[in-house]
This record gives C-alpha cells, structure tokens and sequence, in this order.
C-alpha cells in the first residue's frame, strides 16, 4: 500500500528538469550587428557553434544569434546594413540542451498523478509469480512508454528471481530422481507462459515506439537541411521582390517541423540565425523595413517581459514554470531586435525568470524540510505498527482491540502527507509491511477458529440427530435421561459458526420440547410426580427456613440442601412461579445473616447462584456464560497485578516512595485475594 500522498513532492522534483534553456542561443559577442563580414562556410570546414548552457535553477545567458527573424520580414537601407555572420555546420558531437528540455517535457508528461499512483503501487514485497502477473497486465495499456519501461524494471526483476528458483528446485528434484542433468529441460507453468509471451509484446511495443520516434528526428533533420539548402539558394540568389515571401515562407515551414536528434539542434539554429543574417545583410534595399520589424520584434519582447513578471504572482510555482517556458519558447521565435536594446530587454526577461527560480529554490527548500518531517513522523509509525506483528491471543475481543489500535495509527499515518521521494520506498514498505503481517496472522487466527467451530457444528448435528430421534420416544425416564445427557453433551461443546448458531439450537431445542412436552402430558403419573416434586422443594425450603433463626449454621448441610433442591425435576405449571420465588427469598436471607464471615457468605453466594443456574431455563447456557466472566475477570486481575509489580521496580527509596509501595502492595493483596475467590467459583462450575 504504497501510498498516494506522495505524488505531489514527486511531480514539484520533477519541475527542476523541466525548465526550457534556450540551448540554441548563442553569446551575445557574436550578434549579427557586431560580427564581421564572413563567407558562408562549407559545412565539412565549418567550425562548432559554441553555446553556453545555463546553470540548472537560472535562466541561460541567451545570445543574440538567437533570434530568427520575425514573420514579416521587411526591406534594410544600403547604408546601415551590417556585416553577414558566418553559417556554422553541424557537428555531430554537439549535446542536445533542446532534446534534453523536449525530454523533460516528456517526463513531466510521463509523470503525471495517474502514472505515478501506478509506480508506486508496483513497490513488491514478497510477491507471488500471478501478482507480478496480474501487475504486468495492468500497466500492458500504458500508452506512455518512458513510464512503460520503468514499470517493466519494477516487474520483471522479481519475477526473474521467481522463476530461476523454482527452475533450480526442479533441477534438483529431476537429479536426485536419477537423471542427468544434461537432459534437464525446464518448460515452466501456464503463468510463465503468459508472463514472457506479454513482457516481450510489451518491450517489442517500447522498441518499435522509441524507432520510430528516432525515426521521425531523423525525416526531420532531412526536411530542416532541405530548408538550409533552400535558404542559402535564396540567399545567393538575385534579389525580387518575391524574395521577402519565399524567406517568410521557409521560416514558417522551419517553425513547423519537430525534433531532430540532439547532436544536431545548435549547428542547425547557427546555419538557420547565419543564413537569415546574410539575406537581411546582402539585401540593404530592405533595411529600413527590417528595422520597422525589429521594433515590432522589440513590442512583442517587451510584452513576453511584462508577462513574466506577471508570473510572480502565481502561487502555484509548477504553473508558473510551465507558463515560463512557454514564454522562453516564444522569446527564442520572435526575432531580432535592434542592437541597442537586445542587452537591457534580455537583462529584463532574465532578471524576471531569475526571481521565479529563486521563488521555485525557496518553495522546494520549504517543501523538503516539510517532507522530511512527514518522514520522521511516519517512520515512528511504522515502529509501532511493528509491535503489533508479535501479537497472538486466543481471544476475538483481544484481536478486534488490536485491530482498531492498528487501523487508528492507520489514520494518523493518511493525514500526514507526503514523503522525500529517496525515502518514500523504504519508509512505506516498513508500516504497510507490518501492517500486513498483522491482518495476515488475524486471518490466520480465524482460520482456525472457524475450523474448530466447524468441528462444534458437526459434533453438534450428531447430537441433533440423536435428539430427533428420541422426541417420539414412548420410554418417558430412560429418553429423558437420554436427553439430559444430550443437553449436557451440547452445552460442553462449544460455539459452532454464526450462520448456523440460532438454527441448529432451535431444531435441538425443538427436539428437546416436543419430548418434554409429551412427557408432562402423558398423564396423571406424570403429575403426581409433579406434586411430589413441589413437596419435596418446599420441605427443603423448610429445612432451609430454620438456619434462618438458628443459633448457628451449618454450611455443608445448607450447601447439600441447595443441591438436593436444584436436582428435583419439573413441578406443576401452576406453583413454579410461587416455589421459585419462595426460594429465592429464603436464599438471599440466608446470604445477608450477619453470623456469616466474608468468605463463608461469598462461598454461599456462589452455591446459591449455581443452584439457580441450574434450575433456570437454559441453565447450560448461562453457566457458561457465568464462566466465561469469571476467565475474563481472572485475567484482568492478573494483568492489573503485573502492571503494579512491574510499577513497584520504578520508585527509589524515599518516604513518598514508600507510601506508594505501600499502596500498590495493598492492592496486589486484594486483588489476590480476588483472584483466589474467583478461583474457586471457577471450580464450582465445572464441577456442574
């Protein structure tokens, strides 16, 4: 569960690639109206177009040679043409600075939220050959390649791993089998199969993509020298008045064509600047409509300024970058300007673009320390989660605790926010590997709590059987013996699932009742048995009565009469309500007689509930669930008496201290006591 928070630090990072240099200008020392008259040089003699690229977070020192002609090219006067500029070829060693910004346009393309959720969630930890499987299906529609190939260097490496264990495992199986190892040949499963048959329609899709791509540079290179060619035509050609279209048609279909491959970007904008200089240079008849475009030129520069410094108004600096970009680009296509304000206007445009990469700097050095933050926080997170891997119990209400203990830290670690991208992998893989290991040992827990319950509802089904069985019986004190014992033997079971509890009970029930039912209307036997259990249950009341106002009290002759009484049967209908109540008077009375110490009274008080239990409907039932609350109780006191041990070890030896120990020693005592007493009770019920 890697984790989506992260996406927004990785797209700002990303920003620092993207930021357009302008590689194709050149030193400003080398502007057409400066450089000497040069003849247009032989592109094998030519020498390198020598640009300097601009430091990564500030704008490149952009050379006048930069600026093509704008698209109205207009007439220069005889008398002020300046010198040609010499036409540079390419060289084929020159680095690219224009393809490196058209990659990093790319990555921010390829970088966007969607892509970067799907990296991140190919982020394995142990994972299974039809996982990566089903991983590579996922990311087969990536119409984006560059994200496509980092997808495929996730996915294919544990996959690898995978598949050259289990082919040295079936090496070894088929040599200590008896066979040579030379005839071993390993063919893999149906998952192998499909896994290499779409990892290599997938890298065969990447390649094509990127020859193609490197394709198309190339057809346009061939087009761009094509235009060179027919520029330099132009140029040495006789002027017309046809000349001004043909140039500006050229540059249009220059503006047009795409990327061409790195090597060849500076030698190409140097040929194209030199070539546009010289048809300007030769042509002074056009001087001073080429100086009415230069001014036109100037207006449209000065705009792209003020609209850069309009960008410091932006909050949101990943716009801001991208919208300087766009300006850098437009700046570069305007054209020249003239010579006396190619230094300020330039100065202005940079000064602006440098206050937005200092604005960029700050909010990345803010963000940093703000991930870093996020990243101390959610590492001490991932430590608590790893105590919950260590846990067992026997208990559901235990797990459910752990369980909404781990799902709170779940929460805080959501609304923390994003992580350093460097420690992003790590710091994920270290909470949500703990987090999972403690969901997969709770579903292991279940797992085997539901085959014990499944065990219970089977046991549980036989005793239902046998139950149907006997609810017909004629055989009235041997069925009903029967069934007593069946009911004894469906109480010890234990719980079965949720889905079958209240059915399963019902139909034993069911049984049960339709016997009983018959039985106490089979007659007057029947209820002269009845009659003789009422006197029987109100003799013992009697009896009961007199060590009410005796001068002493036996208990064990209390606690046999107790007994006698809870193991008298049924009596009529009609006097059940009025013996039961009888009873219960004469026990509680018994229980508050002041003659009884603390101990014989709780002792009394267990007997007397015990008998109720069993006397009451569904007895079984709730003497378990009265054992089941003395357990739990038991192993509150025992976890209140460690805590106050361990509490003891803590406090120095000084007068406050040994108050304190004094009463946590007192508590340990009471508590044991307690536990002694509870004990015992615990003992009472299984002897039921």
């Amino acid at each position: 569960m890697e984790d989506k928070e992260n996406k927004l630090p990785e797209n700002l990072e990303d920003l620092q690639d993207g930021v357009q240099e302008n590689p194709e200008l050149t030193d400003e020392s080398t502007t057409p109206e400066d450089s000497g008259e040069t003849s247009e040089a032989e592109p094998e003699k030519a020498p390198k177009a020598e640009v300097e690229e601009a430091p990564v977070g500030q704008a490149a020192e952009v050379a006048k040679t930069e600026e093509t002609p704008a698209e109205e090219v207009v007439e220069e006067s005889p008398k002020e043409a300046p010198e040609p500029v010499a036409e540079v070829t390419a060289n084929e060693d020159t680095q690219d600075d224009s393809a490196s910004e058209d990659d990093s346009h790319d990555d921010d393309e390829d970088h966007g939220d969607e892509d970067d959720k799907l990296l991140e969630s190919l982020h394995f930890d142990n994972p299974t050959k039809d996982e990566l499987l089903a991983a590579l299906k996922k990311v087969s529609g990536i119409e984006k390649m560059r994200v496509l190939d980092k997808a495929l260097k996730e996915i294919k490496p544990p996959f690898d791993q995978i598949y050259e264990k289990e082919k040295e495992d079936a090496l070894k199986n088929f040599v200590e089998a008896g066979n040579d190892a030379a005839d071993f040949v390993y063919k893999g499963d149906d998952t192998d199969g499909q896994f290499f048959e779409l990892y290599n329609q997938l890298r065969n899709k990447k390649q094509r993509f990127f020859s193609e791509l490197e394709k198309s540079k190339d057809e346009n290179l061939r087009k761009k020298n094509e235009i060179l060619e027919k520029l330099r035509e132009l140029v040495d050609g006789e002027e017309s008045t046809a000349s001004i279209n043909t140039l500006k048609a050229l540059q249009e279909e220059w503006k047009k064509l795409g990327q061409v491959p790195g090597a060849h970007v500076k030698s190409l904008w140097a040929n194209y600047n030199a070539l546009i200089d010289r048809f300007y240079d030769n042509r002074s008849i056009y001087f001073e409509l080429k100086e009415l475009d230069r001014r036109k030129n100037l207006e449209g520069k000065l705009e792209l300024c003020a609209r850069a410094e309009e960008l410091m108004n932006l909050e949101n600096i990943k716009e801001a970058i991208v919208q300087l970009n766009e300006l850098h680009e437009e700046f570069k296509h305007i054209g020249p300007i003239p010579k006396e304000d190619q230094e300020p206007v330039w100065q202005r445009f940079k000064a602006a673009s440098d206050e937005i990469y200092a604005k960029r700097k700050e909010f990345f050095d803010e963000l940093k320390h703000d991930l870093n933050e996020n990243a101390d926080k959610k590492q001490a997170l991932g430590d608590e989660a790893a105590e919950f891997v260590s846990f067992n119990s026997d208990k559901i209400s235990d797990w459910n605790k752990k369980t909404k203990q781990l799902l709170e830290l779940q929460k805080k670690w959501e609304a923390i926010g994003g992580l350093p991208r460097d420690r992003a992998k790590h710091i994920n893989k270290h909470f949500w590997g703990n987090f999972k290991t403690f969901f997969a040992n709770k579903n292991a827990f279940f797992k085997t709590l539901e085959t014990q319950r499944e065990e219970n509802y089977n046991k549980k089904k036989e005793l239902l059987e046998k139950a149907e069985a006997l609810k017909n019986s004629e055989e009235w004190d041997q069925t009903a013996n029967e069934l007593k014992k069946l009911q004894n033997a469906w109480r010890d079971i234990g719980p079965v699932p949720e889905k079958y509890r209240n059915e399963v009970y019902q139909k034993f029930k069911a049984a049960c009742d339709t016997f009983f039912e018959r039985k106490r209307a089979q007659g007057s036997v029947q209820n002269k048995e009845f009659d003789q259990n009422l006197k029987k249950k109100e003799e013992i009341c009697a009896m009961l009565e007199a060590y009410i106002n005796a001068d002493t009290i036996e208990l064990g002759q209390v606690y046999d009469l107790l007994e006698r009484y809870s193991e008298i049967g049924f009596v009529p209908r009609n006097a059940i309500k009025k013996i039961h109540d009888r009873y219960d008077d004469i026990t509680n009375r018994l229980v508050s007689l002041e003659d009884l110490s603390d101990s014989q009274r709780s002792e009394l008080e267990t007997q007397v509930q015990l008998s109720k239990l069993k006397n009451s409907p569904h007895g079984g039932q709730k003497i378990q669930r009265k054992e089941g609350a003395i357990k739990r109780k038991l192993s509150s006191l025992e976890s209140d008496i460690a805590t106050w041990k361990t509490n003891l070890d803590f406090f120095a030896d000084s007068k406050t201290a040994d108050k304190l120990k004094a009463d946590f020693n007192e508590k340990i005592e009471k508590a044991t006591a307690e536990m002694e007493e509870l004990k015992k009770q615990l003992q009472m019920l299984k002897q039921i």
